[in-house]
């Protein structure tokens, strides 16, 4: 395989395939959001120790985030498999949406920290979240540039 793209027989990978750059970004951004969601959004001084909350016990934006992150995990692997969607809903867009409603929704979690967690700050959880966010919308932007 060379450097260029193209194996022995001078074929494309992306026409063989393989991954390309925003498949790739979007597998792993999308791991990422869904893991994030089990991370500490949310971390303060409890009674002797420090206290952590996960965004999946953070509410309902904590476990839609999960499951955006699964959302996205899929469209990667069922273009993989080879189901092709409708050309009105490509799957850059899909991506796309998916990384922007996750955005908003950990954005929100960043601006109104709940009630139930007054004592807490924001937590190196949510960080990571909200650039796996941006990174499934950089993601989308990548697959729609390689389908031009």
């Amino acid at each position: 395989m060379s450097y260029l793209g193209r194996d022995a027989r001078g074929d494309s990978l992306l026409e063989r395939g393989i991954l390309g750059v925003g498949e790739r970004l979007g597998l792993l951004a999308g791991v990422v959001l869904a893991v994030s969601a089990f991370t500490g959004w949310y971390s303060g001084p409890g009674q002797g120790v420090k206290v952590s909350v996960t965004g999946w016990d953070s509410g309902y934006p904590g476990k839609l985030v999960f499951f955006i992150g699964i959302a996205t995990v899929l469209v990667v692997v069922v273009r993989e498999v080879g189901v092709t969607l409708p050309a009105a809903f490509p799957e850059s867009l899909i991506t796309i949406a998916l990384g922007a409603l996750a955005t908003i929704l950990i954005l929100v979690r960043v601006f109104s920290i709940p009630d139930d967690f007054f004592f807490a700050g924001r937590g190196v959880g949510i960080w990571i979240s909200l650039v796996a966010a941006i990174s499934v919308i950089v993601a989308g932007l990548l697959e729609a540039s390689e389908e031009l």
